[in-house]
């Protein structure tokens, strides 16, 4: 009797543990899921020995669309403030404050797994940016342009429905942004210093996947 209940319990641990084994979650992607992200990053730096400071919050909303389970292609929209930001055209910083608006496609690309749940890509984008601009001495300057970048980020699934996500440093950046009654100015930079350190400009957001 004893051998007949230890054979049945034996089953039904196998029985149990082959149904956890079928039922074990998978995190990622597959063809025809929606992403759904949003990131937000925020910058502030003193200057004491001129008494400036600067601030920076940015905001991206992005949906995409998966074409297979490595491969999201959708539309981005960036909105930036800042106060006192700086000027990569003059080398300095302005004071006054700075509105941009950004509105653009992307392809995102995964490329590495680490262990189930982290999930590194890269993504390309390309769009519209409207920057305006009130310096503190008054009056006010906008301008209009379009840029195109190469980024690096990874997701950490959470659920298998929702991910953080963590974007590194922007590898790869053109602008060519033309001011009102002014003449266009282009911008190109490799940022092989940020590769070396991806932390340096972070931006964290969250992940939804249907």
């Amino acid at each position: 009797m004893k051998k007949q209940i230890l054979a049945l319990a034996a089953v039904a641990s196998f029985g149990f543990a082959a149904q956890a084994q079928e039922v074990a979650p998978s995190y990622g992607f597959s063809e025809g899921n929606i992403l759904i992200e949003g990131n937000v990053s925020f910058n502030s730096s003193k200057d004491k020995a001129n008494d400036f400071k600067t601030n920076s919050f940015s905001f991206t909303p992005q949906v995409g669309y998966f074409l297979n389970d490595k491969f999201a292609a959708g539309v981005y929209f960036d909105l930036l403030t800042a106060k006192n930001p700086y000027n990569s055209l003059t080398e300095r910083y302005d004071a006054g404050k700075q509105n941009d608006f950004n509105v653009g496609i992307f392809g995102r690309y995964y490329f590495l797994e680490a262990g189930k749940r982290f999930k590194f890509y890269g993504q390309a984008k390309v769009g519209y940016a409207h920057q305006q601009f009130k310096p503190e001495a008054g009056g006010k300057s906008k301008s209009n342009g379009v840029n195109a970048g190469l980024d690096l980020g990874v997701n950490y699934f959470v659920t298998q429905k929702i991910a953080v996500n963590f974007g590194f440093a922007n590898l790869l950046e053109f602008n060519s942004t033309k001011p009102d009654g002014g003449q266009a100015q282009n911008n190109f930079s490799l940022n092989l210093n940020k590769f070396n350190n991806p932390f340096d400009t972070p931006t964290f957001g969250l992940t939804f996947v249907f």
